[in-house]
């Protein structure tokens, strides 16, 4: 099945997420990263890109990844995208996962809402993955967007994240299953 451009339009806040942008910097004097190493695609990935990029992740020529719909990398080369595991749920209720280039996996949160929420609180994926209970600077621009979509929502990145881990602990061993 071919994807239509309609197919690859990003849900409205995570359009104006990428509208507002991550910054991302390395401080010499302090030998500290500031900001969020995160880089959202102005759509979802093509399919076909999805395929090539998957089966060479894992391994195996068997899979296509389309179980999953990416909209952003690092620089790095690690994915962040939806993982389509709830049957007939929208996509913005589809848990969001991280997938690391060196093997590194998990759920980082338990849907759209919850990943606005990680953005405001000044977490990007890889650091949401990595360290959820660090202290960030809050992002306003991120806030807003999340008030506006998901208010009632707000939560710690520690929160977010572990809850996102419980309600799906079997993610690592499903990918496993997928690598040779």
């Amino acid at each position: 099945m071919t994807e239509t451009p309609e197919d690859l339009v990003l849900p409205i806040a995570l359009a104006e997420v990428v509208e507002v942008g991550f910054e991302w910097e390395w401080d010499e004097e302090t030998d500290e990263a500031r900001g969020c190493d995160f880089e959202p695609y102005e759509q979802f990935e093509a399919p076909e890109k999805t395929a090539w990029w998957f089966r060479l992740w894992t391994g195996n020529e068997e899979v296509d990844g389309s179980e999953f719909r990416f909209f952003g990398a690092t620089g790095t080369g690690d994915y962040v995208g939806f993982w389509l595991v709830r049957p007939s749920a929208p996509i913005t209720e589809q848990p969001v996962v991280y997938l690391g280039s060196e093997g590194e996996r998990g759920v980082i949160a338990r849907d759209l809402d919850d990943l606005l929420w990680l953005f405001a609180d000044g977490f990007g994926p890889g650091e949401a993955f990595t360290d959820p209970g660090r202290e960030t600077q809050p992002n306003e621009a991120f806030q807003a967007i999340a008030e506006r979509y998901a208010p009632g929502r707000r939560r710690s990145a520690a929160e977010i994240v572990a809850a996102a881990r419980e309600e799906f602990p079997d993610f690592s061993e499903l990918i496993d299953a997928m690598c040779r």
